[in-house]
């Protein structure tokens, strides 16, 4: 049985840009990758110019560069964003292959095994995990990076509640004919939260994002169709709007047809920790640490998760190398840790009412006459804009001439 340093369990981005950092360090690194082969992490895929400037490297993962936005409010207006900073959309089987594999290239080992938290056992300074084929292996620091259901946190920092769950469920479906394929961001109606279009090299990813509590399967997946079929006809040059159920038209039912014998469902949890919970929740310990969505680092409101991933990570693996682990909690919090309390305080603000209409009904229609109010939602889709002073910025903007 060979003896590691740190044992990571999860290969998502977390986990991956964790073992590579570590491993250049010098570490020896244990990653476990659990996931079937071939099967992708439910998520839309996109990653924040923030992101993307603060590690150029994912450049080079297979994916699409987005400099255009179509963002529509719950009445289906629509508001064009020309980005100055470009984000990126990635299928999350190359993405997340990507990563793994720089870990690999970095000296990581790279065990393709699920981990069971039931089996992960710490006695005489030692941590012991096994799989349930049998396999088992030794550490002296474990790594949760298993996802927003992650056993490993349960077992060490507890269980979350629902209400500090959200729900992101959506289809994979084909490119339109035409190669016409929007990016599309767009407010619901009646309900907390949105739905996005991300067209990927191959595939558009359908989604809809929304709180546990708020979550009804049925009416969603309904208003899901709504905007997929409608997304379709506004490839093909017809001008509809999204949440309409006008089923009867044949044009309608000839792309629901299609969906329907097309289309893969996929669903997932993502972590929207309450503003007390980001005080009191604790992520590492002496010889344990939890990182991305296992550690509940996800915006509440937007539910992006993959720059927190990427920078817990990094701020783990320099915590550890300069010999002081138990500084990641402080320094997460000092990094980013205030702009997430600060969005799971603005969530229900975010998604509520605002001069007698939605607070996103109003944003969009601010923006649509006003550009220095645009300008601050593109920075906001760019990861750039936080939500510290996102109030104080667009009043600010707003007062100043067109």
């Amino acid at each position: 049985m060979t003896r590691f340093d740190l044992l990571i369990v999860g290969a998502g981005p977390a986990g991956s840009f964790a073992a590579e950092l570590l491993a250049k360090g010098g570490a020896k690194v244990a990653l476990f990758d659990g996931r079937p082969e071939g099967e992708p992490k439910a998520c839309g895929g996109g990653v924040t110019a923030k992101a993307l400037k603060a590690w150029p490297q994912l450049l080079n993962a297979v994916g699409r560069t987005i400099s255009e936005l179509d963002l529509y409010s719950p009445s289906s207006k629509r508001l064009h964003l020309s980005l100055e900073e470009p984000f990126a959309i990635y299928s999350r089987i190359a993405f997340d292959g990507y990563l793994r594999d720089r870990a690999r290239g970095a000296g990581a080992h790279i065990v393709s095994e699920k981990i069971s938290a039931r089996k992960a056992k710490r006695a005489d300074s030692v941590w012991r995990v096994g799989s349930d084929a049998g396999s088992e292996w030794t550490g002296s620091f474990l790594i949760g990076a298993d996802g927003a259901n992650s056993g490993i946190a349960k077992m060490l920092a507890g269980p979350l509640p629902p209400s500090d769950m959200e729900v992101a469920f959506g289809y994979r479906a084909p490119l339109p004919a035409n190669d016409v394929a929007p990016t599309v961001v767009a407010f619901l109606p009646g309900w907390v939260g949105y739905a996005w279009a991300f067209p990927r090299p191959d595939h558009i990813s359908f989604g809809i994002a929304t709180t546990q509590d708020a979550f009804k399967h049925e009416p969603l997946d309904d208003l899901l169709w709504q905007f997929m079929i409608g997304y379709y006809q506004q490839c093909e040059g017809v001008k509809v709007k999204f949440w309409q159920s006008d089923s009867g038209t044949p044009e309608r039912e000839r792309i629901e047809l299609h969906l329907r014998a097309t289309a893969e469902r996929y669903a997932a949890r993502i972590p929207g920790l309450a503003a007390k919970t980001w005080d009191s929740r604790t992520t590492c310990g002496d010889d344990w640490a939890l990182l991305g969505d296992a550690a509940g680092f996800a915006d509440p409101v937007t539910g992006e998760g993959i720059y927190y991933a990427l920078r817990s990570a990094e701020l783990f693996a320099e915590s550890y190398l300069s010999g002081a682990p138990l500084s990641y909690e402080k320094r997460w919090r000092k990094d980013f840790g205030a702009e997430l309390r600060r969005a799971a305080q603005m969530r229900r603000r975010f998604y509520g009412n605002f001069w007698g209409a939605p607070f996103t009904e109003r944003m969009i229609e601010f923006a649509r006459g006003h550009r220095g109010v645009k300008r601050v939602l593109g920075d906001l889709v760019a990861g750039e804009q936080g939500y510290v002073d996102l109030k104080k910025k667009l009043v600010k903007s707003a007062l100043r001439p067109v």
